[in-house]
């Protein structure tokens, strides 16, 4: 596991799960998530927000609070569930709100035993992703990854010359996003031919993971409207754990000229809490990058980005074979990383870079930011890199070896924020198993 940071100590809830040193859902974070319950009849969910181990489910606290009226009509869209349309409600109103809930679920609230009967545990519902994603944009923001796959192609010349002044990216499948537990079908596409054969349609055999983070957007901007990077932390809503799933063997046939396609559409599964910007603002920090003499264009550059476009998140992928659990075998760690030392382009430039077209964003469209791996080996975000594209097997626990994943793996990854001045939070999981092509 990644080693802990020193953290401040949680201000406090009655509910006592969320008091537990190195709780990932302390009062301090209060994400949105979407889920159902067995005798839910209606399976696109229901919204709760996440305190310790339990929900505090909207529809029941509705019935046994009484809500304050400067956000009454906010609240009751996620009484009926439509997320989107409270990602897209103003900053004001969801301060206002996060502030209520603070006070309801603080330890000081002498009103708990009422409000405990709005309390789910999160082992008795099924989470469904948290929102509608329309787009899904996958960005190639993690320098440390380009690089080490650019060195794998180019060895003279691993970066494109476009790298450093624009955020790469490219168009994503919003169809197949997934929520965290459900499994991952093996992909099946063409593949090259090592004998100069015509190639083969058949299931990858080298499929990979690559560790990345989720960015959601809040309200939109009218097509043909730039949004400036000055203005563009207002359209960031929060964040997740994403997993770009991606056949290895399927993109470097497919890539050129256009880039993947069925190599990353089969699946990209997010982790099922929306960490909220509010959460994550005691986490702020300065932009930095191994070569600040780069310029920047002045559409993607501003004082405040400078001061405080990076977050500090810490990252970790895990794998657990299906002989390991048969045996009882732990969860083995393949990788650790962070995000601002990872990641050479802010939040604010990817949503400034994206319109900067007049490409217009909705509530709830999805930004991968590329895959964060870390400046040394062992912070290497993808089996690619781990494996050096296949030539170095990885031994486990079990005494497998892995270069690439193999029917029945489990890919577990997590992230938290921590530093001494402000409470630790965390993501939750993003856990998938790979099962066998159809």
């Amino acid at each position: 596991m990644i080693k802990e940071h020193r953290a401040k100590k949680s201000r406090g809830s009655w509910v006592e799960s969320a008091n537990v040193e190195g709780c990932d859902f302390p009062i301090e974070n209060l994400p949105f998530g979407k889920y159902y319950l067995a005798a839910d009849a209606f399976k696109a969910g229901r919204v709760g927000i996440a305190i310790g181990d339990q929900i505090l489910d909207l529809i029941s606290l509705a019935t046994c609070t009484n809500t304050p009226s400067e956000f009454e009509s906010a609240f009751a869209l996620l009484v009926q569930g439509d997320m989107n349309a409270w990602m897209a409600t103003s900053d004001s109103v969801q301060t206002q709100f996060r502030s209520w809930i603070t006070y309801l679920l603080e330890k000081e609230n002498t009103s708990h035993k009422q409000l405990a009967s709005a309390l789910l545990p999160q082992s008795s519902v099924v989470m469904v992703l948290p929102c509608k994603v329309g787009d899904y944009t996958d960005f190639y923001s993690g320098i440390h990854h380009a690089t080490n796959v650019g060195k794998m192609l180019r060895p003279d010349a691993p970066l494109s010359p476009n790298y450093h002044w624009l955020p790469v990216g490219y168009h994503g499948r919003s169809s197949s996003l997934i929520p965290s537990g459900v499994p991952v079908i093996r992909p099946r596409g063409q593949t090259r031919a090592s004998d100069g054969k015509p190639p083969y349609f058949q299931a990858s055999r080298r499929l990979d993971y690559e560790l990345e983070l989720g960015v959601l957007i809040g309200k939109g901007n009218q097509l043909g409207t730039p949004i400036s990077i000055t203005q563009a932390e207002e359209y960031f809503f929060g964040m997740c754990i994403l997993n770009d799933w991606s056949a290895r063997d399927m993109q470097a046939w497919e890539a050129a000229p256009l880039g993947p396609f069925l190599a990353k559409s089969f699946a990209t599964s997010i982790s099922p809490w929306i960490i909220t910007k509010a959460a994550l603002a005691p986490f702020r920090k300065a932009l930095q990058r191994s070569d600040p003499t780069q310029a920047t264009l002045p559409y993607l550059d501003c004082v405040n980005n400078q001061a405080s476009g990076a977050i500090q998140i810490y990252l970790e992928v895990l794998l657990q074979t299906q002989e390991m659990r048969t045996a009882g075998l732990a969860p083995y760690l393949l990788a650790q990383s962070e995000y601002s030392g990872a990641a050479y382009w802010t939040i604010a430039q990817l949503i400034a870079h994206h319109t900067s077209n007049g490409c217009n964003l909705t509530a709830g469209d999805l930004f991968g930011t590329g895959t964060l791996s870390g400046s040394t080996p062992e912070s290497a975000g993808s089996l690619l890199e781990l494996s050096q594209g296949g030539k170095a097997p990885i031994s486990l626990p079990s005494g497998q070896t892995r270069t690439f994943l193999e029917d029945g793996d489990t890919v577990i990854m997590n992230a938290f924020c921590a530093h001494e001045n402000a409470v630790r939070i965390g993501f939750g999981q993003c856990i998938n198993t790979v099962v066998a092509s159809h």
